[in-house]
């Protein structure tokens, strides 16, 4: 597995949420200019996983957001690798990250 996700981006439409599985996982949202804005996981206790959890993220953005996702079993190291990932890369968390951070977060440094 890569360290930077490269998966294309997807339009959050209740459609493309419909397709996806009821897998654990991690996924990144997206704004319209493509700056990367949430990062969170579906976890055991989300109702049906990815689904579940980008249909929540759908009813609380607007129109134009895109996201991705990796089916991952161990989605809450990857969901951290994913912030300090982003952290190294632009000096912050995500907006929405930044709004609620996690307790502890280490560094990472990919360069």
């Amino acid at each position: 597995m890569q360290l930077r996700p490269d998966k294309p981006w997807t339009p959050l439409t209740a459609e493309a949420v419909a397709r996806l599985p009821g897998q654990l996982g991690v996924y990144q949202i997206a704004d319209a200019d493509g700056a990367v804005v949430h990062i969170n996981y579906a976890g055991g206790r989300s109702r049906f996983g990815l689904r579940s959890a980008l249909e929540d993220e759908l009813a609380a953005r607007p129109a134009g957001h895109r996201f991705r996702v990796e089916i991952n079993m161990q989605y809450m190291t990857r969901y951290q690798e994913l912030l300090m990932l982003h952290q190294a890369d632009t000096g912050s968390l995500p907006r929405d990250n930044a709004a609620n951070p996690p307790p502890r977060l280490g560094r990472l440094s990919p360069r």
